[in-house]
């Protein structure tokens, strides 16, 4: 093991029994002007990225082609609610596996029933529901993770000495990779089943 992948793995997989996603009740309870949005959500979410001290989480811009495209419903005298924060947030942790069509697809019947509507159930409502699943969605991905490099260990026995250790990763990394192809592949074909959209709309949105 380099520096040692076994390590590395057990503290990746130690970090995500840490992940904790936003809670309705952490967010402002007052609207808030577009850099207050950034703002907030670059502070809660910038520990999520790759290069934390330059990945951007949200920008005015990216704001605004999702208001431009229905993905998110327009602001209030130029002020965003808690509901808005929410939308934000599942288009956040949406845009790195589907296209933003497909969010919209996904994300549009939910705005248009439960966007200030009403109070007995709401976007908060579901926002809660969904979320509070990560726990027990986060011990099986442990353990399947754990499966999958104990199988790639017992791959290439049979190759070059000095060749086995990268290929070890390597067969670990398609494992990995393959169950993010199926998963993927999966959701849009559960979006394209939701989907009655024209085709003009989904070539408009999915230029953004």
């Amino acid at each position: 093991m380099t520096i040692n992948t076994e390590d590395l793995l057990n503290s990746i997989l130690g970090s995500l029994g840490r992940i904790s996603y936003i809670k309705a009740e952490d967010i402002p309870n007052i609207d808030l002007y577009m850099d207050q949005v950034t703002t907030f959500m670059n502070e809660k979410l910038k520990s999520s990225t790759r290069y934390p001290s330059t990945d951007k989480i949200l920008t005015k811009t990216m704001i605004n082609n999702y208001a431009k495209n229905d993905l998110l419903p327009p602001p209030i005298r130029k002020k965003y609610s808690r509901e808005h924060i929410l939308v934000l947030i599942f288009i956040y942790y949406y845009k790195g596996v589907m296209s933003i069509n497909d969010i919209q697809t996904l994300l549009k019947p939910i705005t248009d029933k439960y966007f200030a509507g009403r109070k007995d159930f709401d976007l908060e409502k579901v926002y809660t529901e969904v979320f509070e699943l990560e726990e027990d969605q986060v011990e099986r991905m442990k353990e399947n993770i754990m499966e999958e490099y104990r199988q790639s260990r017992d791959t290439f026995s049979d190759a070059p000495e000095e060749d086995q250790e990268f290929l070890k990763q390597f067969s670990f990394i398609c494992m990995l990779s393959f169950d993010v192809y199926v998963k993927k592949l999966l959701i849009e074909k559960l979006i394209d089943n939701m989907s009655t959209k024209e085709p003009a709309r989904k070539k408009k949105l999915d230029k953004i």
